[in-house]
């Protein structure tokens, strides 16, 4: 078990770890000019208020986990792990909190540090750090967000499918992380459901540190 939780702690891009990879083919700079689908992931990232979906996420040693991912906008995000992994991840609008309750440790990073800012922070605009990434296939919309400023941020990109009924025509299938190392990991959702209540509450975790209050609730 310490195997694979270890790696979430390991960088800021790793945070969000990854399931199944899934192929995101890279095509000549020329092919890359085209973004005009950048603001439709605007508005899909501003049209998303609640969100919840099944998640599968493998780290870059191919250990993979299961759970549940749940968004509530602005910046609220958590990653509930199947039973019996000891790992939490929780984003309360400002900051993202892991924590392992095996070793009773806590880690704090602020959202705009982590590559998750660009999926989960409405008030950022794609067009300045964004481009889209062309795949091959026109079902799918690939985007890929970096500071170019703050490479120690990582980079990720995101993976959607096209998909009318769901909120700006897009369906999130999921994210692909890369950090300043070239470490990879990929995240794939399924079962997505918008627009679901989602009570405050959800983002609150408790301390396991000795003597440590219950920080976020």
């Amino acid at each position: 078990m310490k195997r694979i939780l270890a790696s979430p702690i390991l960088t800021l891009a790793a945070l969000t770890l990854a399931i199944a990879p899934f192929a995101v083919p890279m095509m000549p700079a020329a092919a890359q000019e085209d973004q005009s689908d950048l603001p439709k992931v605007n508005a899909y990232i501003r049209a998303v208020t609640t969100m919840t979906a099944n998640f599968s996420q493998t780290d870059r040693n191919g250990q993979t986990l299961t759970g549940q991912l749940i968004i509530k906008q602005p910046g609220k995000i958590r990653f509930q792990y199947q039973k019996g992994v000891p790992l939490l991840i929780v984003g309360d609008g400002k900051a993202l909190t892991m924590i392992d309750y095996e070793v009773r440790q806590v880690q704090r990073w602020p959202i705009g540090n982590s590559p998750l800012g660009a999926l989960i922070d409405p008030s950022k605009d794609l067009s300045k750090f964004g481009k889209v990434i062309q795949t091959g296939d026109p079902t799918i919309l690939s985007v890929q967000a970096r500071d170019p400023k703050r490479p120690e941020y990582g980079t990720i990109t995101m993976i959607f499918k096209r998909d009318a009924p769901s909120p700006a025509g897009l369906q999130l299938y999921g994210w692909v992380a890369l950090d300043s190392q070239n470490n990879r990991t990929a995240v794939k959702l399924s079962n997505q459901r918008y627009g679901v209540p989602v009570a405050d509450s959800a983002f609150r975790w408790t301390d396991p540190r000795p003597k440590g209050r219950a920080a976020g609730g």
